[in-house]
């Protein structure tokens, strides 16, 4: 017996013969199983996609003329009713028609480009959108969707010739503050009568900011401390800049501070105390709460007021936190305190992250804003309490509180229909501002003083 043979012979138990295995039969066998499991799948596939494919070409008139066709046809075919007959044929007949329309989606190539994508609020912004036919055939006539924000711009694209190309001008409204997503792009094609759409989403998308207003600010009157390499406090130190006095050796203090002039004449060993000097750090406090604005202008008018001083700080040179309240759950109301602090590495970058900033229903307030910043920044040297005209004097007395002594304070009042002013609210300053135009002179004033 061969080799080839034997392999497949396999010996049974209590016998002496071989029994023969068809191994060859159960294979071919399994292989069909599988590739018919895997062919229905394939099937199911294919059938939910075509089916989902369909369900999103056809328009809900489209759904109107497929009913009309089927119980027309049904109908008239099956109780020979006549009107019912050329009703659905009629139906038919439109569906057949619409179906070229839906020809050469793809074709378009469809490219946007902005001539700014950061911009003061009330500044409008063009933009070009390019469609290019980059098929081989003529491109029926169709439409481009462009989402700008929450709104939609449409624009038509008539007939174009393989090559060629449409340039459409989009102005994109900028008269409130904000981050605008513009895009992506949708082609749309589909007949005159909307009974079969086809659509093409293209991934070209852009961000634009809306820069809040601004106003220049004077050096000076932005950060109240003229100095921009650091202010003497009465903080008393072993080692800075600012002399202080001297007093008697210490264990444990350092050589270099012994006062040897001192020491010879005292003839006891002296050594000598400063004042800290700190860095020029300003904070801003922004407060979000919807209670603490009387409507929107209120707080649009603290949001370009935050952004004035800290941009004027930044170009300064000076340390600048601006922090605002975050959003609190509501289950973690009771227990939980949080703050958000804002990019200040330029100029650009605060002014981006004020462009997106809203008010919330449920943030941290004034106050506990003002008690987490200080104890993370306890190096300030001012804090601006930035808020509206709801607020009581106790209030923004009770957030300044949460500031050193050393820490001056300033809070921010924005309301457009209060005269403007400066008072002293304990050792507090209050600048009322109703226009932001007011902003520059009652600084410049409050600096003086």
């Amino acid at each position: 017996m061969s080799s080839s043979t034997e392999s497949r012979l396999t010996r049974t138990s209590g016998t002496t013969g071989y029994t023969r295995t068809r191994y060859g039969t159960e294979r071919s066998a399994a292989v069909l199983a599988v590739r018919g499991v895997q062919g229905w799948r394939r099937l199911r596939r294919g059938v939910a996609r075509a089916a989902r494919n369909t369900a999103e070409t056809i328009a809900p008139a489209g759904w109107v003329v497929v009913a009309v066709a089927v119980v027309g046809l049904c109908f008239g075919l099956g109780f020979g009713l006549l009107e019912f007959a050329v009703a659905g044929g009629a139906g038919l007949l439109l569906l057949a028609l619409s179906v070229p329309f839906l020809f050469g989606a793809r074709a378009y190539q469809v490219t946007l480009r902005l001539a700014h994508d950061r911009v003061v609020a009330g500044t409008p912004v063009e933009g070009a959108l390019v469609v290019t036919n980059v098929g081989r055939r003529t491109a029926l006539p169709g439409r481009v969707d462009l989402p700008v924000g929450d709104g939609l711009v449409d624009v038509h694209v008539p007939l174009l010739r393989p090559g060629h190309e449409l340039s459409e001008t989009v102005v994109i409204p900028t008269q409130h503050r904000g981050v605008i997503t513009v895009g992506p792009a949708r082609t749309v094609r589909g007949d005159p009568l909307g009974i079969l759409t086809r659509e093409a989403t293209w991934q070209d998308t852009h961000t634009l900011y809306v820069h809040p207003v601004t106003t220049a600010l004077r050096s000076s009157a932005a950060g109240l401390i003229r100095d921009l390499e650091g202010s003497p406090s009465r903080t008393i130190v072993d080692a800075d800049f600012s002399f202080h006095a001297l007093r008697p050796y210490a264990p444990g203090d350092s050589p270099r501070q012994v006062h040897w002039k001192s020491t010879a004449k005292t003839g006891a060993m002296m050594v000598r105390q400063y004042e800290e000097t700190r860095r020029s750090r300003m904070i801003l406090v922004l407060a979000l709460g919807a209670d603490e604005y009387a409507d929107e202008d209120e707080f649009e008018l603290a949001v370009s007021a935050t952004a004035s001083i800290g941009v004027r700080g930044i170009r300064d040179g000076r340390d600048v936190d601006v922090v605002a309240g975050s959003e609190i759950p509501e289950f973690a109301r009771s227990r939980m305190r949080t703050f958000r602090t804002l990019t200040t590495i330029s100029s650009r970058t605060l002014l981006d992250d004020l462009a997106g900033i809203e008010r919330g229903e449920n943030p941290s307030r004034l106050r506990e804003v003002a008690a987490l910043v200080s104890e993370r920044h306890p190096d300030a040297s001012i804090a601006f309490l930035v808020c509206g005209s709801a607020p009581t004097p106790t209030q923004l007395q009770s957030a300044a509180l949460a500031f050193g002594s050393e820490v001056a304070v300033v809070a921010l009042v924005c309301a457009p229909t209060a005269a403007p002013g400066i008072r002293r609210l304990g050792s507090m300053t209050v600048v009322s501002i109703g226009l932001l135009e007011d902003l520059r002179q009652l600084l410049a004033r409050s600096g003086q003083s």
